[in-house]
């Protein structure tokens, strides 16, 4: 994809989407790292089902560790791994309070070294409860880099270092989010919506798909 290709995509996802954001409910930084820790393998509306439960009862590092582990389970059972998931919220929340006095991090380094945060938590927690550059390659944004074009990598680091180099600096803030839902809602797995796709001349696929309705009706009309 030519520079100026990557420009216009980002551009036209601006002027779609102005001020984009996850679609995981928080209403703090903690709250935020909560949930980010449970999406793993889990759907942001699943997740958001079980903390609209847990966040009223507990949605601070000390009221989670006084909930502790089996506390915590029968609020976020629906969630896939939630076992290991429990343990990692309430260790993670025991190192807050004693490491940083209870408040989230704001360093890469502090946050990765808590229980149950990796690279692409760590991201997730940086760029939209803080504000830096961060892009967190989830599955959906290495297939968007990939198909496109954009920022091809054979792993997600490599899909994460191309994406920091290649996208300007004044869409980079907001780059995360725009390929997440670009992943999620248009540049599917399966089958991408092609047609409805905003970018569809600026893609490098070349597989792109039909639109099938209107194509049967054109064959009718013939």
């Amino acid at each position: 994809m030519t520079t100026a290709e990557l420009n216009e995509m980002f551009a036209r996802w601006s002027e779609l989407d102005p001020h984009p954001t996850t679609e995981l409910a928080y209403t703090t930084p903690f709250e935020l790292l909560v949930a980010v820790i449970l999406s793993a393998q889990a759907t942001d509306v699943g997740v958001n089902k079980a903390t609209r439960r847990l966040f009223p009862i507990a949605n601070t590092p000390a009221r989670l560790v006084a909930l502790g582990v089996e506390g915590l389970k029968p609020y976020i059972a629906t969630i896939g791994l939630f076992n290991a998931k429990a343990a990692n919220v309430v260790a993670m929340s025991q190192r807050l309070l004693d490491l940083h006095g209870g408040d989230v991090p704001r360093t890469r380094a502090e946050l990765e070294a808590l229980p149950g945060v990796g690279r692409k938590t760590a991201n997730v927690v940086l760029n939209t409860a803080f504000g830096e550059a961060t892009i967190a390659v989830d599955t959906h944004i290495f297939r968007v880099s990939n198909r496109t074009g954009l920022a091809p990598g054979k792993d997600v680091r490599a899909v994460e270092e191309a994406l920091l180099k290649r996208v300007p600096a004044q869409y980079r803030p907001d780059a995360h989010h725009w390929l997440i839902l670009h992943g999620r809602y248009v540049c599917k797995a399966r089958k991408p919506d092609c047609p409805a796709c905003i970018v569809r001349d600026l893609c490098h696929f070349p597989d792109k798909t039909i639109d099938e309705k209107r194509l049967g009706a054109d064959t009718r009309m013939k």
